[in-house]
């Protein structure tokens, strides 16, 4: 799998069926091991171990409704009160982050209301408050901590 701009972590990977499949510590189970897959992974493991976030606080790939169209969510991290936090669009490293991810997210948002929303393709990343219509660009990304859930 491709270099991506995010701290390397201890993954396993295994065949099933002839393809790769690596483990998902917040699902507990082996899932393809795709482009995208490879990003998620990723990007989970750096807000657990960067950022400080329990993994009983994330839910991947989850369902929601948009327009009467079911969608999934790629990483959702709740508060404590089980209320939407940080939702993450994961993109696989070949896709460019474009103004069409920023309106996918940005149509998530309009259902689940989180606090943050953040975008990333492995190699550029981008972590935002949507407040009032208006969108305000982050830093960084939020830490866990009392402050922010």
């Amino acid at each position: 799998m491709e270099s991506l701009n995010l701290p390397e972590f201890a993954y396993k990977v295994k065949q099933v069926n002839g393809k790769p499949h690596i483990f998902d510590i917040i699902r507990r189970k082996y899932v393809s091991l795709t482009p995208e897959e490879w990003v998620r992974q990723h990007f989970i493991h750096l807000l657990i171990s960067h950022y400080g976030y329990p993994k009983s606080l994330f839910a991947v790939e989850t369902g929601l409704v948009y327009n009467s169209l079911a969608k999934r969510s790629d990483i959702m991290v709740l508060s404590s009160n089980s209320l939407p936090f940080l939702l993450i669009e994961c993109k696989a490293p070949f896709v460019p982050v474009t103004e069409a991810t920023f309106a996918q997210i940005s149509r998530y948002n309009f259902t689940l209301q989180p606090q943050y929303l953040a975008v990333t393709n492995g190699m550029s990343h981008y972590c935002f408050k949507a407040v009032n219509g208006q969108i305000e660009f982050m830093d960084d990304f939020p830490a866990y901590g009392i402050n922010n859930i």
